[in-house]
């Protein structure tokens, strides 16, 4: 009985691990980075003659291409760039030392075969530790993102997504953020530095992901649901 509950929870935690890590699984098409269609704009038509008709969004000379609305489009230029590097060494060293003389009782030493009795005691430890850790990432490239949402003043909600097919799999982009309108540029561009609260994601699918992974045993001994080790 013993043994049939303990292969029980091994399974179990098995099956559960292999769901926690397999959770994020990207695929093309996903809503969460689908485009906004843009909002009809409703014109309102006003009997004055005029030519001018002030409540409609288009003022032909007087606007730029920028995007302002829902639905425009904004190319972001990925340029991000980081590198991170750390260095420790720690050394500690402790000695301790204690000589007692010879054993007397009332003035007198106390000796036994014509040899006086001492005591001394000695105690030495030593540390030393290193360590040293660099990173860098980089990535440079060009996506197209949907304005999905114009807040209150004037900060552009924008996502978007971009899959490349290769010989053996996929390769994607995801950018998702808050834009200010100024940071725009005049042809419509931005830099990712400029994206607020970004999310940048960069993967692929397929054998040549696949490789790159280890398996769901391997990353099970080796993650905090292994009791055993």
């Amino acid at each position: 009985m013993k043994k049939i509950l303990i292969t029980t929870a091994i399974a179990s935690a098995l099956v559960m691990q292999g769901c926690a890590l397999d959770t994020f699984d990207p695929k093309p098409d996903d809503p969460a980075y689908a485009p906004a269609l843009p909002e009809e704009d409703i014109v309102n038509a006003v009997p004055t003659g005029s030519l001018f008709n002030p409540y409609s969004t288009n003022n032909g000379l007087y606007t730029d291409t920028k995007a302002h609305k829902v639905g425009d489009l904004i190319s972001v230029q990925l340029d991000e760039a980081t590198a991170a590097s750390k260095n420790a060494a720690t050394t500690l060293d402790k000695t301790n030392s204690m000589n007692l003389g010879g054993i007397t009782f009332s003035g007198r030493p106390i000796s036994a075969f014509g040899y006086t009795p001492t005591i001394g005691m000695n105690n030495s430890s030593a540390f030393d530790g290193a360590s040293d850790a660099s990173q860098s990432n980089s990535l440079r490239g060009n996506i197209s993102v949907s304005v999905v949402k114009v807040l209150a003043n004037g900060n552009l909600v924008v996502q978007g997504e971009k899959w490349l097919m290769l010989n053996n799999g996929q390769e994607y982009v995801r950018v998702t953020g808050i834009v200010r309108s100024e940071d725009v540029n005049s042809d419509n561009t931005v830099s990712s530095q400029r994206i607020a609260n970004a999310r940048i994601q960069y993967g692929g699918t397929g054998d040549f992901a696949s490789t790159q992974e280890r398996g769901w045993l391997s990353r099970f001994f080796n993650s905090a649901f292994n009791i055993f080790f």
